[in-house]
């Protein structure tokens, strides 16, 4: 019986002797182990981020797809900055037009109009000012030959 008490007792010593011998034959396996788990994080990361841009396209189709965007019943009619936080907002609801003052965490309707206000189309802009920007570009061009 002592015989097997002290075989059990320093059965431990002897694995803990060896084990320095283990570490440094596993050694040259961690630079392996170490790109391995680089390639790992790398690959994890970039599934991440798949996964991430996949769900914000998704959420913008579900969201286009419904039927809230053709079926408006609010429209922003104008909207006028009045400082660097507040505004002036006219909204179009139904045969109705408000006026709403927009302030940091507040928003206040100042006036119902009886009659809406026709706002000239803001389409027609563009195409001037991308044809102004060609004259300019076109201009810059030729005093560069």
């Amino acid at each position: 019986m002592k015989g097997f008490f002290a075989t059990a007792l320093m059965l431990p010593f002897s694995v803990l002797a060896a084990e320095p011998a283990a570490t440094v034959a596993a050694a040259p396996a961690a630079g392996s182990g170490i790109a391995g788990q680089l390639a790992q994080l790398v690959l994890g990361l970039l599934l991440v981020l798949g996964l991430i841009f996949f769900l914000a396209w998704l959420l913008r189709r579900v969201q286009q797809s419904g039927p809230a965007g053709k079926g408006q019943v609010i429209d922003i009619v104008a909207s006028r900055a009045l400082g660097p936080r507040d505004r002036l907002v006219l909204v179009q609801v139904g045969n109705e037009q408000i006026l709403l003052g927009l302030s940091p965490g507040t928003i206040t309707a100042l006036h119902v109009l009886k009659e809406p206000v026709q706002v000239p189309a803001t389409d027609q802009a563009t195409p001037e000012f991308a044809q102004r920007l060609m004259e300019l570009l076109g201009k810059d061009q030729k005093d560069k030959k």
